[in-house]
């Protein structure tokens, strides 16, 4: 029904290039957002990532709904009283009005909230046209996409060695490990813990043999001298990538650490919007840029970033965060065409929480594939969430809306 509406209603002009479906100069849907919801992810509780994976639906006044994930309570409610009555489909239009309507440009955190909304107004848009994200973004560039382990749960090796061997024998594409030290009480010893890091690494190349088969996050644990220490031990090893090797404040502090090393390097996870990113490409500071959903704001704004990172020669490696970015990230990545990139598992697997239907990922001999159902191609069942809130009326407080002649949104 809601397929047939839509080629009622005509379609937008780029969708109807990709879906297929005759072209008509109407510009928009006839849908409006009715209501915006928002649920707990059940059983999650990591306080140490100020990340959260709760479950954001978009509802529309035919009743179609597009889902997200992430963003914190505060800031997803703040959004979606922007929203009530807004056309669905203007996605851009819509990101442009979250991002600059109010004084401040959002933060780190509210860029979660912003992403895990516009993941859903993509939801929603494939649902409407019957067809994968993927399409909408461009069509397949790759049958599959590779992945990277963070630790390997399904190995029954006793030493790490073993492990990062029986996650290349699964078809994994690299093994990722961290730095020794950092955890409990105990105070970190830089002089101590940059030998034994590579140490580490010198016992891990050789039971994989090099070739790009490992990688290790610093976790912006060290200060310049002992991180260029390690760095300078790494190059003549083959790691895949070398990630957070100094501190993210300051991502000028990169103009003198690539000076200073050879090695791959690999940064982002802690960054958002393109603005984040702009001067470690634009100065090939980086090798491969780390950015993820819906950390960067959302599908746009990541593609966005990797097509930038792709004129620089800058792969994209994206950081875990939650199960429904995952299944996001495979058709974003899918679609996109740098000539490396990799999503991270955490575990050496994709998390399943039952809240998603099974087979909501496709994760086969160490690769997931493209998933062709509508939208992201995920079922969610809100009886299994907690519901923590519902928007239907827009704040009462009136949002700054500066237009250019032609309709375009402008900072006030």
């Amino acid at each position: 029904m809601e397929r047939r509406q839509f080629l009622k209603i005509g379609g937008l002009s780029s969708v109807a290039l990709f879906s297929g479906i005759p072209f008509s100069s109407h510009a928009r849907s006839d849908y409006k957002i009715k209501k915006i919801r928002y649920y707990a992810a059940p059983g999650y509780n990591k306080p140490l990532f100020n990340q959260a994976r709760g479950i954001v639906e978009i509802e529309t006044d035919s009743g179609l709904i597009g889902i997200g994930e992430g963003g914190t309570p505060d800031m997803v409610k703040q959004c979606a009283e922007m929203l009530i009555g807004e056309d669905p489909f203007r996605i851009e239009h819509l990101w442009q009005y979250l991002y600059r309507g109010m004084f401040y440009p959002p933060g780190r955190e509210k860029l979660h909230g912003v992403g895990a909304i516009e993941m859903a107004l993509w939801d929603l848009k494939g649902k409407a046209l019957n067809v994968p994200l993927y399409e909408l973004l461009g069509g397949k560039t790759r049958n599959y996409v590779e992945c990277y382990a963070t630790g390997f749960r399904k190995s029954k090796a006793s030493t790490m060695e073993g492990q990062a061997q029986d996650c290349l024998e699964a078809g994994l594409r690299c093994y990722r490990i961290g730095p020794t030290g950092g955890n409990g009480d105990l105070p970190f010893d830089f002089y101590e813990n940059s030998k034994k890091t590579i140490e580490t690494c010198q016992r891990l190349d050789k039971a994989v043999g090099g070739s790009g088969n490992w990688a290790i996050d610093l976790h912006t644990r060290f200060d310049t001298t002992e991180a260029i220490k390690i760095c300078d031990a790494l190059e003549e090893l083959e790691p895949y990538f070398v990630e957070d090797i100094i501190r993210s404040e300051n991502p000028e502090v990169y103009r003198t650490i690539r000076n200073m090393t050879k090695v791959p390097i690999a940064v982002g996870e802690q960054f958002g919007d393109r603005w984040d990113s702009n001067v470690l490409m634009e100065n090939h500071l980086i090798d491969y840029s780390r950015v993820t959903l819906p950390n960067t704001g959302g599908i746009s704004e990541i593609k966005k970033i990797i097509a930038i990172g792709e004129t620089h020669y800058v792969g994209i490696i994206p950081h875990f965060t939650g199960p429904l970015s995952t299944a996001a990230l495979v058709h974003v990545l899918g679609s996109s065409s740098p000539t490396r990139c990799m999503i991270e598992l955490a575990g050496g697997e994709p998390e399943k929480p039952n809240y998603f239907n099974e087979d909501f990922i496709d994760f086969r001999e160490g690769k997931v594939h493209l998933n062709d159902r509508p939208g992201l191609g995920v079922i969610f069942s809100p009886e299994k969430a907690n519901l923590l809130f519902e928007v239907t009326k827009n704040t009462e407080f009136t949002h700054p809306y500066l237009k250019s002649p032609d309709g375009a949104i402008h900072n006030w």
